[in-house]
């Protein structure tokens, strides 16, 4: 071939290249402003899962995410639960495991995640009967860091995800149990995962939280709180048909998601635990989409 028609062919593959990335649509749930990534806690479906796997992973397909987080396995192997997620083109990033499991039972942590092909692996509840105050935050701080170094040298990440009841109290430097957990951990072992709804319903910010330790959320759950819902709250529950979709509810989403783009969020997922999560998925996704700030 000639210099010349070299050239054109160049010129051609260029322009037919160029048109393609032209016409390639953004990933679902991501637009203008809001880039993700943004995939869904499984735990959303935990009611369709115990009557489908198969039919409950075709669902969160056709949602046309990428991204999952676990909670359990659907009395599958975990080999099992993995292989079935991938061939839908699903990848498992994150999943919840039982504190008590994730601190005394690490090893076999470790393996499970391995197993089921995920590098993120935290706890989504450590009260226990009594108060969680700053002595049991200071406690849990040290047990996720020897956690975080066991299951570090695994290639796996322990995090912590908030539940509310960790804004409650404050010791003489004016600090809640959720500071403790962050300021007392290392950041190379154990990272956060903010649920914006649990920040919200006790009455805090979650833009201002996210402003204060960038670099420790590394993951999220989108989730927004029915209007109307008194907040200021901080049992850790509140009924679950109080999500709604993300933007009808009370959260100030330009602002939070403005500020943990800016922190350093990795990860995003949607949850949504109320009867009609398969209804208000795809809204939340197409609110994404378009919103912005």
């Amino acid at each position: 071939m000639n210099p010349k028609s070299l050239s054109w062919w160049c010129l051609v593959c260029s322009l037919i290249l160029g048109a393609g990335c032209l016409t390639r649509k953004p990933a679902v749930g991501t637009g203008t402003h809001f880039k993700g990534p943004v995939g869904l806690q499984l735990y959303s479906l935990r009611a369709q899962f115990t009557r489908s796997v198969p039919q409950t992973i075709e669902t969160v397909k056709g949602f046309g995410i990428q991204e999952v987080e676990l909670a359990g396995n659907y009395n599958l192997k975990n080999a099992d639960l993995r292989q079935r997620l991938e061939q839908a083109g699903l990848k498992p990033i994150a999943g919840h495991f039982p504190m008590e499991r994730i601190t005394g039972d690490t090893e076999a942590v470790a393996r499970e995640c391995q197993e089921l092909g995920i590098r993120y692996v935290g706890a989504a509840w450590i009260k226990g009967k009594g108060e969680f105050d700053i002595a049991a935050a200071r406690k849990a701080a040290s047990d996720f860091n020897k956690a975080g170094a066991a299951l570090a040298a695994h290639g796996i990440k322990v995090f912590y995800h908030c539940h509310g009841y960790e804004f409650k109290h404050r010791d003489g430097q004016g600090r809640t149990p959720m500071d403790v957990l962050i300021q007392e951990t290392d950041p190379r072992l154990v990272a956060f995962e903010m649920d914006v709804l649990w920040v919200q319903y006790p009455g805090e910010d979650p833009a201002a939280w996210l402003a204060k330790y960038p670099g420790r959320w590394e993951l999220m759950h989108l989730k927004d709180l029915k209007k109307g819902v008194p907040t200021g709250f901080h049992n850790g529950g509140t009924d679950p048909n109080n999500d709604v979709a993300l933007g009808t509810g009370q959260m100030d989403w330009p602002k939070i998601l403005k500020a943990a783009r800016k922190a350093g969020v990795k990860h995003y997922f949607l949850e949504d635990e109320s009867a009609v999560s398969v209804q208000q998925i795809p809204q939340s996704l197409s609110f994404l989409e378009r919103v912005a700030w």
